[in-house]
C-alpha cells in the first residue's frame, strides 16, 4: 500500500474532526463511523460513492423501521420474525437497482436502527455526515498524494542529475 502515510494523515485528521463535531452537536459517533466505512466498502468513487452509502444505508433504516413498527401491533414475537424475514428478502432483492446494489449498506442501516431502538431522528444527522466523512476522507487522501508526488519530483530529478 504506497499510499499509507497519506491515508493514515487524512483519516486520523478527519476522524478526530468528526469525533469534536458529533461531541458538539449531539450525534452519534459511531453511527457517522458506519456511514463513513459504507462509503469505502461499496465500489463506487467520488459522490457517486456517497449516493451508493446512503441510499443502502438509508433502505437499511427503512427496513428495519418497518419491521419495529409493523411487530409493535402484534404481541406475538412470531410476527416480528416473520417481518424481519419478509425486509431480509426485500434488501436482497433491491439490489436490482443501481443505487441500491451494495446489500452491505441497507444491512448495516438496518443494523444501526435496531441498535439505536428505531430513533430515526439521531441516526439520520449522523449516518448521512458519516457517508460525507468518508468521501472527504476520500478527496483529502488524494490532495496528500499529489503534494507528496510534487515534492518528490524535483527529489529525484536533482538524485538523477548528480548521477
Amino acid at each position: 500500500m504506497e499510499n499509507r502515510w497519506q491515508i493514515a494523515l487524512s483519516a486520523g485528521l478527519l476522524a478526530a474532526i468528526w469525533c469534536g463535531v458529533a461531541d458538539a452537536f449531539h450525534l452519534v459517533t459511531w453511527i457517522g463511523f458506519l456511514g463513513c466505512s459504507t462509503f469505502f466498502a461499496q465500489p463506487k468513487a467520488g459522490f457517486q460513492g456517497v449516493m451508493m452509502a446512503w441510499c443502502t444505508n438509508l433502505s437499511g433504516v427503512f427496513w428495519a423501521w418497518l419491521i419495529i413498527t409493523g411487530s409493535s401491533f402484534f404481541v406475538s414475537p412470531v410476527l416480528g420474525y416473520i417481518f424481519t424475514g419478509i425486509a431480509t428478502s426485500a434488501m436482497c432483492l433491491q439490489a436490482s437497482y443501481q443505487k441500491l446494489s451494495f446489500i452491505p449498506g441497507a444491512f448495516i442501516g438496518c443494523c444501526i436502527t435496531f441498535a439505536m431502538a428505531g430513533d430515526v431522528a439521531t441516526i439520520l444527522p449522523s449516518l448521512i455526515i458519516g457517508g460525507l466523512l468518508g468521501w472527504s476522507m476520500s478527496m483529502l487522501t488524494g490532495q496528500l498524494v499529489t503534494l507528496n508526488q510534487k515534492w518528490s519530483a524535483p527529489a529525484r530529478t536533482e538524485m538523477t542529475s548528480v548521477d
